[in-house]
């Protein structure tokens, strides 16, 4: 897999509110199918689908303790993602100060070229 189908995996996963509520919960630790279907109003199937596009992702994977198959959180993807957005954030934030600086610019322009009215303040 590229880097680029890795990173459309990721964010695909994490579009989903009930894929990122697990691995929220994976956070804390590791745990089964049925543990993690506790939280939700879902059926063990329907968690075990989305814990399909998580594993495909990359975001978790599955190990296997005796009759125990708990899921583990794996971080890769996510530091592989968090540094893709950090390069673009960077570019962002001094497209914002270059703004920041244009709009002072025209407010003090403007507060400069006003015209008093017939009492003599400016308007």
């Amino acid at each position: 897999m590229t880097q680029s189908e890795r990173l459309d995996a990721t964010f695909a996963a994490l579009a989903d509110p009930t894929r990122r509520a697990i691995l929220a919960r994976l956070a804390s630790g590791d745990a089964t199918v049925t543990e993690l279907c506790e939280p939700f109003d879902m059926s063990q199937p329907a968690i075990s689908k989305h814990l399909k596009v998580l594993e495909h992702a990359g975001l978790i994977s599955r190990s296997q303790d005796a009759q125990r198959r708990p899921r583990r959180l794996e971080g890769k993807p996510l530091v592989e993602a968090t540094e893709w957005m950090e390069r673009y954030r960077s570019q962002w934030e001094a497209n914002f100060r270059r703004l920041d600086a244009v709009l002072k610019q025209l407010t003090s322009s403007r507060k400069t070229t006003r015209r008093p009215n017939s009492l003599g303040r400016p308007r």
